[in-house]
């Protein structure tokens, strides 16, 4: 019997690599984030900026608007029922509307980030 000299070739078949996303030009700003990376602490040096300019907005909106209240008692010494009304009633809406404008911007910040962060 004669032996056939030509070379069989086998194909292996498996699942397939993963060749490193990084290298083939794909970009995860999660993945910045979660390995701590520069860019990364710039991402949330960004949402942590935002964060605080809408509390410092916050806080200079509440400085003028309580601010003045002792210049203005101080003005009318025997208002004394103006000062609780203005204390205890006059002050309650901003403040629920101040809170209200604070906590709505924060989320916006914070979905705004995700979506930074998710989408590409």
């Amino acid at each position: 019997m004669p032996q056939d000299h030509t070379e069989r070739r086998v194909v292996v078949t498996g699942p397939p690599r993963q060749s490193s996303r990084a290298s083939s030009g794909y970009y995860r700003p999660r993945t910045e984030i979660d390995e701590q990376t520069t860019l990364g602490h710039t991402y949330v040096r960004s949402l942590m900026r935002t964060q605080l300019r809408a509390a410092l907005t916050v806080f200079a909106v509440l400085g003028l608007l309580v601010g003045p209240l002792p210049l203005l008692f101080a003005a009318m010494p025997d208002a004394r029922r103006l000062e609780w009304a203005v204390l205890g009633f006059g002050l309650y809406v901003p403040l629920v509307l101040l809170a209200r404008w604070y906590v709505r911007r924060a989320e916006r910040n914070e979905r705004d980030f995700v979506r930074l962060v998710e989408d590409r």
